[in-house]
């Protein structure tokens, strides 16, 4: 069934009308021709057989079914339908089974002619699945954008509410910013308007004129002291406000300076209340009931042993004020929570003083068994003779006002994604471990950990599952360390783990290091569950250890991060520490770069050709080769600055100036009958040709400057046509279809699968150097030469040798075959105005 049957008429069959054929087979868009009464493909082109991997001889005489092309016969009825009455099909999607299997997104369009009286149905197949995937994957992010917006929206709604129901706000004044940035709960409680921002100098403003140094001095000194002080409202009535102010310092610099602000009128009102109380000790039951009234949550009162005697309040609404069992207590051994020794000294000391004290915090267990925090103010009463007779103060319930500071600390210092440290919480508990190191005599270890292929996850099925697999993995760290050790997340995929005091020697830390970094390993490389989905992932880990100010914060992340690299180019999934050789490699790549950088500005670089030969010596080409001129180190050669522009993304503009100049080159030497039927190559790196905007400039570029394309040639390596290998073919398809011609550089070094050539759309191959350097000497390479020259042949590629030196070399290639050649013997990389050509 491999033939064209004989009643086809012999437009279609092979050896037909010639113009036809050409434009038929020579389509870049991939097109097939079926008999309308039984379905039979009777003719189809390169570039659908490129598309289906059939061979020509599979399909002809075959039906599409018979092919299993079709999803089904119903798909195949219900698209073809609209041609029944005389209708056209353009632009449908469906689902094509290539020749191994695969399944492809394909747009077809379908029309109905007549050939010799016979009716044919000609298809247009445009190969969309990664058009589809990208248009899929822009959803996915529009979708998850909007999810990450819901979920802000969720948390200021839920900070605003905090605020309002803990009377409570803050402020916040950037370095070189003129301006006070203000929260909700600042303006509400100042009665400040919808205003967010307000002058530094009209911030103060309302401050009472008696309390105006008072808040002056605590923000000079931004030592973390409670200040308290009156604040006129714009409706004339003053309130109390008691505020804590700091400084954000990280090395060394001024990050922000902010303040939290609570209203405290009421507090204050009642310890007003209460002195009166105190001091007009024959008012009424009435008044201290007023007073009970007046105050925050409830009124206490001790005797001179400091026990408990009175508490007024509602117990039953506040559910804050102690009961009856606390009477004869007194408040050190009466259950509460949450004081630090400090504090506690602290407040006896105040209290056997008979000093006032204000908002002492402490937490309390409710009668459901959870926690609260309250504060306590108290004075302390004596009698007309001065004697010291007990204290009587205030209590309140602020779990509200904690929750408040604590949600304000933990957007500040910790990922709301993973909940673990952020970067500024890193660097300050770094800071802390560094100074500590030193005073212990002992070292720590930063172990930097990157996630190896991750954006393959977040690319290929979802952001949502990127953020479950960052949530696991954070919870796997946790797990792997010590509770006084530091597992934070940096940002993406990136975390470190902080341990301290792990040896006294840099030998011990090193293999305690190196312990923690294997646990690491092994735990990261179980398998994931994302959503009933297994995955398996692993991590690159860099070490860096730490004794002592040796390093600052940020040198010894930059090494830290240096051996993840090194981690990574050893093949992923392993660790490495870091080594002095690293930071001068890195220190040197800087330098390089910012050369690089202000090299393009200079306009150091500059192109040298080599002439390409026929097997007369003619020369038929050349190939255009970048060169940098360094004003100081001379010629620099491109394996030293090529990878750090590929690195730095350099390259694309780079690339972009060698095609200009290729191109101008080309149309200068059109002129000439000697030169114009010369072409020039270009060696295209991997960066650059995949860089979206790669086939839209250099078409731009080969329009502005009149080139002819079928003089320009395209260098390509094997690896990095082998990454995203379908995009490769198509935008080789689409410069091809403009006559820009392809080699295939430095073939036989790559991985040289005939699977990936044999689709590729070449013209030429390039048999490296390598094997031509000893193929009169070294039987293999004299066999890959031979086979390299054969295998063109049979793909009806040309070939050119790469680095001809000796007339035996040339030979020997001559004798096999080989009509190309490139290297000294013919001519070293030149400037033009020094290139000699062969006469024509």
């Amino acid at each position: 069934m491999s033939n064209v049957p004989h009643d086809d008429p012999p437009l279609i069959a092979a050896g037909g009308n010639a113009l036809y054929r050409a434009i038929f087979e020579q389509s870049p868009e991939a097109m097939v021709l079926t008999r309308v009464r039984d379905g039979v493909l009777v003719d189809v082109n390169q570039a659908y057989l490129n598309l289906c991997g059939y061979s020509r001889d599979r399909v002809l005489g075959r039906t599409a079914m018979e092919l299993s092309m079709w999803a089904d016969e119903a798909t195949r009825e219900r698209v073809l339908s609209p041609l029944a009455t005389g209708g056209q099909v353009r632009d449908v999607d469906v689902t094509l089974r290539t020749q191994d299997g695969s399944l492809r997104q394909i747009c077809i369009s379908v029309s109905q002619v007549e050939i010799q009286l016979q009716a044919y149905l000609l298809f247009y197949l445009r190969d969309v699945t990664a058009l589809r995937m990208a248009q899929a994957a822009v959803l996915s992010d529009e979708q998850a954008l909007e999810r990450a917006n819901e979920q802000l929206n969720r948390q200021l709604t839920l900070h605003q509410m905090t605020e309002a129901v803990a009377k409570v706000g803050y402020w916040v004044v950037y370095p070189g910013d003129a301006m006070v940035h203000l929260s909700r709960g600042y303006c509400e409680i100042a009665q400040m308007g919808g205003a967010q921002v307000v002058p530094v100098g009209e911030h103060l403003q309302s401050v009472v004129d008696e309390d105006r140094p008072l808040v002056k001095r605590a923000l000079k000194q931004m030592d973390d002291a409670i200040v308290e002080y009156r604040w006129r409202r714009p409706d004339g009535k003053v309130i109390w406000l008691r505020s804590r102010v700091q400084r954000q310092v990280e090395l060394g610099v001024i990050r922000a300076e902010f303040g939290i602000v609570q209203d405290i009128s009421s507090e204050r009102a009642a310890l007003q209340v209460a002195a009166d109380q105190l001091a007009a000790t024959q008012r009424s039951e009435e008044r201290f009931r007023a007073l009970t009234a007046l105050s925050s949550d409830w009124y206490w009162e001790q005797d001179a042993e400091f026990r408990f005697i009175r508490f007024d309040g509602d117990h039953e609404s506040t559910k804050a004020r102690p009961d009856e069992s606390y009477l004869g207590k007194t408040r050190w051994d009466s259950g509460v929570l949450g004081v630090t020794d400090a504090q506690w000294e602290a407040h006896r000391a105040a209290v056997y003083a008979h000093e006032v004290f204000l908002d002492f915090q402490m937490q309390r267990t409710r009668e459901d068994g959870s926690l609260m925090w309250v504060s306590i103010s108290g004075a302390p009463v004596f009698d007309s003779e001065g004697s010291f007779k007990g204290y009587r103060g205030t209590g309140r319930e602020i779990s509200a006002r904690k929750q408040a500071e604590a949600d304000i600390e933990r957007l500040a210092f910790y990922d709301p994604l993973t909940e673990l440290p952020n970067r500024r919480l890193l660097i300050d508990r770094l800071s802390q471990a560094i100074a500590a190191s030193a005073r212990r005599s002992s070292y720590g270890a930063l172990l930097f950990i990157d996630l190896d292929n991750f954006k393959v996850l977040n690319d290929t099925r979802g952001h949502h599952l990127g953020d479950e697999l960052l949530k696991q993995v954070a919870h796997r760290l946790t797990g792997c360390v010590r509770s006084a050790d530091t597992v934070a997340r940096l940002g993406g995929d990136e975390f470190v783990v902080m341990v301290e005091e792990i040896g006294e020697t840099e030998l011990d830390v090193a293999a305690q290091a190196d312990a923690v970094g294997k646990k690491v390993l092994i735990a990261l490389n179980q398998y994931y569950d994302l959503e009933g989905q297994t995955h398996h992932s692993s991590p690159s880990i860099g070490v860096a250890l730490f004794f002592g100010q040796q390093q600052s914060v940020d040198e010894l992340l930059q090494r830290a991060d240096l051996a993840m690299y090194q981690s990574k180019a050893a093949g992923r999934n392993t660790l490495r520490f870091f080594d002095p050789v690293m930071q001068a490699a890195a220190s040197a790549r800087a330098v390089l770069e910012a050369d690089l950088r202000r090299a393009m500005e200079e306009e150091e670089f500059l192109l040298h050709y080599q002439p390409v030969v026929d097997e007369v010596g003619k020369t038929t080409g050349v190939e255009a080769l970048l060169r940098w001129n360094h004003p100081t180190r001379g010629m620099v050669e491109p394996a030293e600055f090529i990878p750090v522009a590929e690195q730095t993304g350099l390259i694309f503009p780079l690339g972009q100036w060698v095609l200009a100049g290729a191109c101008m080159q080309l149309v200068a030497w059109s002129a000439s009958p000697s030169t114009r039927r010369l072409t020039i190559a270009v060696n295209v790196s991997a960066r650059q040709f995949r860089h979206p905007e790669f086939t839209p400039q250099l078409l731009d570029l080969l329009r502005i400057t009149g080139a002819n394309p079928y003089r320009l040639k395209l260098e390509l390596t094997e690896s990095m046509l082998l990454s995203e290998f379908d995009d490769a073919i198509g935008k080789m398809g689409e410069l091809r279809s403009m006559g820009v011609s392809f080699a295939l550089d430095d073939f036989g070094t790559g991985y040289s699968s005939l699977s990936y050539l044999k689709r590729l759309p070449l013209d030429q191959l390039k048999i490296d150097q390598s094997f031509v350097r000893d193929v009169l000497v070294d039987p293999n390479d004299a066999a890959i030469a031979r086979t390299i020259l054969s295998l063109a042949r049979s793909l009806d590629l040309s070939v050119v040798a790469e680095g001809v030196e000796t007339a035996g070399q040339r030979d020997f290639l001559l004798r096999n075959g080989c009509k190309a050649f490139q290297g000294f013997f013919f001519g070293r990389p030149v400037p033009l105005e020094s290139l000699q050509l062969s006469p024509d």
